[in-house]
């Protein structure tokens, strides 16, 4: 569409807008969330640089990985256009594995802070699909159907084909998904790692799926799935055994409970009893 704009003689570029723009709003919304429930300001805006960076490297790392043959063909290409290339998966594994490190390192509740950054990153994400879109990266497959989307000036998708607009369709999902983990953390019944759990089932199912319809090259597993199908479905069981977890875990809590109050009723039935033998006692020597 519009991988350039020209405006006042400056040249701007829609994908690093709209990326930028998914960026500052996750972070300002995180810090203050996270303020909300009591951590320092100050250290919650250093974990989100902390885990913006190291999701940047990931996904330049991941998508080096699944281009390696080229990568490694022309290497000084790849490092003049650093820009270019990066894989949301990588992204989403380096934020959330920084975010683990330096959650334990405060001493903090990951799942808390888990919970407050996976709707957030839906949110960044289809902010981020949109400017896929404007630069005709991540494009869909050709199609004759009257909604695909022809790119004319486009340095990724073929120009002058009609596609499938996997980039809007793929923002969309995010968003329903960011949609979705909101109204889902606002119930009283959510515990701690639900919401984040919830966000990693959804998302790979709905990348699994899209994927079947992406048209650009990004490398395969076994020559049958993508590398972010084949990652999906990790993706997809660990949020399945997050929530399995929780849920173990709750319950043992649950048992716990009924325990204590099996025991605490006990004692009140012995206290009772005891006191309702002080009263005989105290009427048989009355009768004396």
């Amino acid at each position: 569409m519009y991988p350039e704009i020209h405006l006042f003689g400056l040249r701007i570029y829609p994908y690093g807008i709209m990326m930028g723009l998914g960026i500052v709003l996750a972070m300002t919304i995180f810090q203050k969330k996270c303020k909300a429930i009591g951590y320092d300001e100050d250290s919650t805006l250093n974990m989100a640089i902390v885990c913006v960076l190291s999701g940047l490297l990931g996904a330049k790392l991941l998508f080096w990985i699944t281009e390696a043959g080229a990568v490694i063909k022309d290497p000084v290409y790849y490092i003049k256009n650093i820009g270019d290339g990066f894989v949301l998966y990588g992204a989403v594994i380096g934020g959330v594995l920084a975010g683990y490190l330096y959650t334990k390192a405060k001493k903090w509740n990951f799942l808390k802070v888990f919970d407050i950054a996976l709707p957030l990153i839906a949110m960044g994400q289809g902010l981020g699909r949109i400017g896929c879109f404007f630069s005709g990266c991540c494009y869909g497959k050709e199609t004759s159907a009257p909604w695909g989307i022809v790119f004319k000036n486009s340095p990724f998708a073929p120009n002058g084909v009609k596609l499938i607009p996997t980039q809007l369709i793929s923002s969309l999902a995010d968003f329903m998904i960011f949609g979705i983990l909101l109204w889902f953390d606002g119930k009283k019944k959510s515990r701690d790692g639900q919401t984040g759990a919830l966000y990693l089932i959804l998302y790979s199912i709905g990348r699994f799926i899209i994927e079947f319809f992406r048209g650009d090259p990004r490398g395969t597993v076994f020559d049958v799935l993508s590398t972010s199908q084949f990652i999906c479905i990790f993706v997809f069981a660990a949020g399945l055994m997050l929530l399995y977890s929780i849920h173990k875990r709750e319950g043992i809590n649950v048992h716990e409970d009924d325990i204590s109050i099996s025991e605490k009723e006990k004692e009140m039935r012995i206290d009772k009893a005891g006191s309702q033998s002080d009263e005989q006692i105290q009427d048989a020597n009355k009768g004396k």
